[in-house]
């Protein structure tokens, strides 16, 4: 059973007829921003006036969590931390679901380009993106969503995984994913506004304002 953000969140940008991630700079960002508010919940960060705060000295036990709490030891804001090392966060994550054998690795078809990775549970992805559905399209309070799924819904939109929230769930339940993204505000404020800004970020990092 996988119960952490950053590998839930890899099978919901996940396409199967890519061979990979919907778009790849993107989910490293998503990743990013689902690890941390991993860490969050588990309460091994915590916001401290806009700065990401690494509470208590124990691992976590997952590797993938423990290199972003490393990257967070010395203080930085949110946003700074969803785009630090997020490239090879994405490929700890791709790595861990292929040790457990729920992705497939094959060599890239050409010389520059990139590994070709299958989900081999298809059934375990179809089952992620059902739970999120049901947060998009529930009708009770937010505040009685488990926190984990608020966050996965708010990352899906804000990322623009539309096998997950089509632009007509955009326009129909924007009330409800507002809501959901609000939510990470309980959390820590700077986290809520990060995932807030990810349009802009994922822009910026493509190049399209002068990000890298």
């Amino acid at each position: 059973m996988i119960d952490d953000l950053p590998r839930l969140m890899y099978l919901l940008a996940h396409d199967d007829a890519a061979d990979g991630p919907y778009d790849r700079s993107r989910t490293e960002l998503l990743v990013r921003a689902a690890a941390l508010t991993d860490l969050t919940l588990r309460g091994r960060l915590v916001d401290d006036d806009g700065t990401a705060t690494v509470s208590g000295t124990e691992p976590t036990g997952d590797a993938v969590l423990d290199g972003v709490l490393r990257d967070a030891a010395d203080g930085h804001t949110w946003k700074h931390l969803v785009r630090r090392h997020r490239g090879r966060t994405l490929t700890e994550v791709e790595d861990r679901l292929a040790a457990a054998g729920l992705l497939n690795v094959r060599a890239p078809r050409t010389r520059f380009g990139t590994r070709r990775l299958t989900v081999t549970d298809r059934a375990l992805s179809a089952a992620v993106r059902a739970r999120v559905s049901t947060v998009l399209h529930g009708d009770g309070p937010v505040r009685e969503v488990p926190a984990a799924d608020a966050a996965l819904l708010a990352l899906a939109a804000a990322g623009g995984i539309r096998s997950v929230v089509s632009r007509q769930d955009h326009k129909t339940f924007r009330a409800r994913i507002d809501a959901c993204t609000g939510s990470l505000a309980a959390l820590a404020p700077g986290l809520e506004k990060a995932v807030r800004a990810l349009p802009t970020t994922m822009i910026a990092a493509q190049g399209g304002m002068g990000g890298s």
